[in-house]
């Protein structure tokens, strides 16, 4: 009889070890994304503010060079978005394939 519940908790403890390493990875995966889109986002943060210190006209070069930076920093926060969605739906297909 002690065989039994010894046997059950170490599978509990085992799935519980599993779950906690899958998770670890997931948050490890979504650190380093999201650590790479801020380096883009600051790396372009200071490129426009070197140029906003700079008296700025509607054609010029600069304001140009603003508006590409702006897009990077959009196109940054949709990666973003984008690999925090895929690795939660990955989790997601995880969990349903194996129940």
């Amino acid at each position: 009889m002690d065989y039994l519940w010894l046997s059950l908790v170490s599978l509990i403890l085992c799935g519980s070890i599993y779950k906690n390493i899958t998770l670890g990875l997931t948050i490890l995966k979504m650190e380093d994304t999201l650590e790479e889109c801020l380096d883009v986002i600051e790396e372009k943060y200071y490129k426009m503010s070197e140029i906003l210190k700079r008296p700025l006209f509607y054609d010029s070069p600069e304001v140009k060079d603003v508006v590409t930076n702006i897009k990077a920093v959009r196109n940054a926060l949709h990666s973003v978005a984008i690999a925090l969605e895929k690795n939660v739906n990955e989790d997601k297909g995880n969990e349903e394939s194996k129940t």
